[in-house]
């Protein structure tokens, strides 16, 4: 009969084992993140054994979590974008958001909104209601126009002029009466792509003024937007330029959870 104090041993050598290996794999993965190495450098960099290495990289390479090429090495495989994709939905925007978002409010006694593009209008996926005495009518889950709020503005802001031109004409038949013309919206956007952030100047709301910016990912493409929405009477033009800092900071922050850095241009 097997002693159990000896099998318990016995196991707990093979969990110490799978764990040590799975440790050096990932390893291996950190090592080559930053380009391909051969198996030499790649064995020093680790400090393991040529044959050591080259096991636990053959290993990867038949998981697709290494790409193998002669007289070039080893480099990221296939898998890891699979398994980043998913990430990235996993980490589910207004969940990461909204605790910068309650910030954002209690520092400028502001209503913030936090939205998405969603085909053609701006999804709004959430909203921190101010301290102010103010009413703004926006709901989550609502669609809004793009040309109009700031959250949809700043969703445009890597937008081509001919998209900008067919997005102003799309919304000139869904939504007739808009005040700006398309001439003057256009120079507002191209002023608002060199800046880097929106404003809405009573434009989808009477009385309601917004500061917007640009949420991105990895790889500097726009994922959403947020913005710092009040009484006209309490955003003035003067107001409106000190609140551009303390959005852009806050769309940055959120961006970074998201892999953005600041250095990476769109």
């Amino acid at each position: 009969m097997e002693n159990a104090g000896e099998g318990s041993a016995e196991e707990g050598t093979v969990r110490m084992a799978g764990a040590q290996t799975l440790v050096r794999g990932l390893e291996v993965l950190t090592a080559v993140a930053h380009g391909p190495r051969k198996l030499p450098d790649l064995s020093e960099a680790l400090g393991l054994t040529r044959s050591t290495t080259h096991r636990l990289a053959t290993n990867l390479v038949e998981l697709r979590f290494l790409n193998f090429t002669p007289r070039v090495g080893y480099s990221l495989g296939p898998k890891l974008l699979e398994l980043g994709h998913l990430a990235s939905r996993q980490m589910n925007l207004p969940r990461v958001a909204h605790d910068y978002l309650v910030q954002l409010s209690q520092q400028t006694g502001d209503t913030v909104h936090l939205g998405i593009r969603d085909a053609d209008r701006a999804l709004y996926l959430d909203k921190v209601q101010g301290s102010r005495r103010i009413e703004i009518s926006s709901r989550i889950g609502e669609r809004q126009p793009l040309r109009s709020t700031g959250i949809g503005k700043a969703l445009l802001l890597d937008d081509s002029e001919q998209s900008l031109r067919q997005i102003y004409e799309d919304e000139t038949r869904a939504f007739p009466g808009y005040r700006v013309g398309e001439a003057e919206w256009l120079e507002r956007m191209h002023q608002y792509q060199k800046s880097g952030y929106a404003f809405d100047l009573e434009e989808n709301e009477d009385r309601i003024r917004c500061v917007a910016a640009p949420i991105r990912d990895a790889g500097a493409n726009i994922i959403g937007s947020i913005s710092v929405s009040g009484a006209a009477q309490y955003m003035d033009d003067a107001r409106m330029k000190l609140l551009i800092d303390q959005v852009i900071g806050t769309a940055g922050a959120i961006s970074s959870e998201f892999g953005w850095a600041s250095n990476t241009r769109p």
